[in-house]
């Protein structure tokens, strides 16, 4: 039974909807007790972008946005709200794709998203307030990760997650934007296979895959499970950072 191996992922029950200004930390330790859980070293908190960028006051009503000439012609090439073009322009690098009802974009953090990453769902029910992502959510992350610490005194690492599309694949995968206490890239090459054959380029998006199992428990409708813990990884103590899984221009083929 020693080589017996196994993955725990557990949705913290009662988290509230947050509201601005709201201590996340806490709220996370408030599910850990609801649940009867302990934090323990290795453990992996996973919190949704949502709540994160909510705490954050990272929402915005549509009424206060006034788009530009751009935002205003885009808007008509793809039958877009211009003010929420307006905003996804203003938290991107550039343009990737465009069609009706299409925007994908370079996030300002790197990553390629549709609507640069801005979400009207569980917000406020309201089609007039949108939530944008977190400023800087490796900050945000270690954030949460020192004050978790700081009141157990364990070590833990945490991961800011998001849901994106995948160019040739359908449907929508967790995904890591905010990492910290856990590497965000595992580089395998160097290592032997099973036959002893040397890996030349394995390379594991590690906080991604460790998003999209959280990713499988907090749902993206009405369930209201936005913290998630991951317990059993074996990690290297690697600091990683979300952009890290950001591939090159250099070797991006496609966008």
């Amino acid at each position: 039974m020693s080589d017996l191996i196994s993955l725990s992922v557990t949705a913290l029950p009662g988290i509230p909807l947050v509201q601005a200004g709201d201590n996340l930390p806490q709220l996370i330790l408030d599910g850990l007790n609801r649940a009867e859980l302990h934090l323990q070293d290795g453990d992996v908190l996973v919190v949704t972008s949502k709540i994160v960028s909510k705490a954050e006051g990272r929402q915005f009503r549509l009424s206060s946005i006034q788009p530009g000439a751009e935002a205003i012609r885009l808007a008509e090439e793809t039958r877009k709200d211009p003010r929420i073009v307006e905003l996804v322009l203003n938290e991107s690098r550039l343009i990737s794709r465009k069609a009706v009802g299409v925007l994908v974009t370079q996030h300002r953090l790197g990553f390629v998203s549709a609507n640069a990453g801005i979400d009207q769902s569980n917000v406020d029910g309201s089609d007039e307030t949108v939530l944008l992502l977190p400023v800087h959510p490796d900050e945000s992350a270690a954030g949460i990760r020192l004050a978790l610490q700081d009141k157990t005194g364990t070590q833990i690492g945490v991961v800011i997650s998001d849901s994106h599309g995948r160019p040739f694949r359908m449907g929508n995968v967790g995904v890591a934007i905010g990492v910290a206490g856990l590497p965000a890239l595992l580089d395998l090459r160097g290592k032997p296979d099973l036959f002893g054959r040397e890996l030349k380029i394995s390379i594991q998006g590690y906080a991604d895959m460790v998003a999209s199992a959280a990713n499988l428990v907090t749902g993206e409708a009405d369930e209201g499970r936005p913290v998630v813990l991951v317990r059993g990884l074996h990690f290297p103590a690697i600091q990683g950072h979300a952009s890290d899984l950001n591939r090159p221009p250099e070797q991006d083929l496609y966008r």
